[in-house]
């Protein structure tokens, strides 16, 4: 098979190794899957008025996110379960991170203990993602050892008091696989796609709310994110509770089905925040123009989710290397043909 061009054929090549359960969890969503389509059709549908006769023949991508730097301006969204896509799992992921120089947000579903994954990229920038759950202890232990392993952010899943209902793991249905675990639940969940699992015990939690997140940040001696966020005023509501930075995101489209695409939320949240703290975006970014179209908009990064993923089945660490060094390429390439310079010369002239 040729070298992948692009992330969709990273995904056709990830699909060509994955079993078909374990793609269809990860490439998945809820019900009909509307929002999963239309979180990419969103970014695709905006325009961009390019700028001409600019000397872009020396072009910057660095930028930085709470004091971090990073080579572009591109996060690892908190996706689960890496070892099912390769036997070095999250630990590759984060080596990967690291060589790249961006920053990777590590589920609590992983399946790679995170003290692990912290000593597999020791000088790689990381963030621990947490569901809140009832059992208090669980989310507190989960705070101090992401604390101690050198975990620099807490990212708060807000938007999953309980699972979707994803029909691509009934129909087969998904199972993990033998020798694979939710490491930091100890546990080894009977299906993701209906809530009847062990793990499902801990990650549906209908009762939480805004007092659960003024706990999160009294139990927390790390900055706090909120993730999950579509409306303006849930976003303001975050802020006014201390939040550290808010990140729009639907699950990609993977809980409410025909909720908002992150593409059009994006634009209330940044006005939200008012530049007081910093907005991550994601769903249905997979080109360069995406990540420029989201920085246009507002955005502080933008954060990718399955393109990981896709990375890690074809080609390990070095996958997601070749999947992060395509996405700079063509952040870089966009960039030129928009007469930017550098990231902060991307603004909101460049949208139609």
């Amino acid at each position: 098979m040729p070298e992948p061009l692009n992330v969709d054929e990273f995904e056709a090549a990830a699909r060509a190794r994955l079993t078909e359960p374990v793609y269809d969890y990860y490439a998945g969503g809820a019900e009909d899957e509307v929002t999963v389509r239309e979180n990419r059709a969103a970014f695709q549908r905006i325009g961009l008025r390019y700028r001409v006769l600019v000397d872009v023949s020396e072009r910057d991508t660095t930028s930085s996110i709470l004091g971090t730097p990073l080579s572009f301006p591109v996060i690892l969204a908190p996706t689960a379960l890496h070892r099912m896509a390769h036997a070095e799992g999250e630990a590759a992921t984060a080596r990967a991170a690291a060589a790249a120089g961006v920053l990777m947000t590590l589920s609590s579903i992983s399946s790679t203990p995170m003290e692990d994954v912290a000593a597999a990229a020791p000088g790689g920038a990381k963030w621990f993602q947490l569901y809140h759950y009832s059992n208090r202890e669980i989310s507190e232990e989960l705070i101090s050892r992401a604390h101690v392993a050198g975990y620099e952010a807490i990212v708060l899943t807000a938007d999953a008091p309980l699972l979707g209902r994803r029909e691509r793991d009934l129909r087969h249905p998904f199972a993990i696989p033998d020798g694979i675990e939710a490491v930091h639940f100890k546990i080894r969940p009977r299906t993701s796609g209906v809530n009847d699992s062990p793990l499902s015990d801990f990650l549906n939690q209908p009762s939480i709310n805004w007092t659960d997140l003024e706990w999160v940040h009294a139990a927390s001696p790390l900055p706090v994110l909120v993730k999950g966020i579509v409306r303006a005023d849930d976003a303001k509501r975050a802020l006014d509770e201390g939040c550290a930075g808010i990140w729009v995101s639907n699950h990609g489209g993977r809980q409410l089905d025909t909720s908002i695409p992150t593409a059009s939320a994006l634009p209330e949240i940044v006005a939200a925040a008012e530049g007081r703290v910093p907005v991550i975006v994601d769903g249905g970014i997979r080109r360069g123009t995406d990540i420029l179209k989201a920085l246009a908009m507002g955005a502080t990064a933008a954060a990718i989710g399955r393109p990981q993923l896709w990375g890690l089945a074809v080609g390990g660490q070095v996958g997601v290397e070749k999947v992060l060094e395509l996405l700079r390429e063509e952040l870089s390439l966009a960039m030129a043909l928009a007469g930017c310079r550098t990231i902060g010369e991307i603004d909101a002239s460049l949208i139609a």
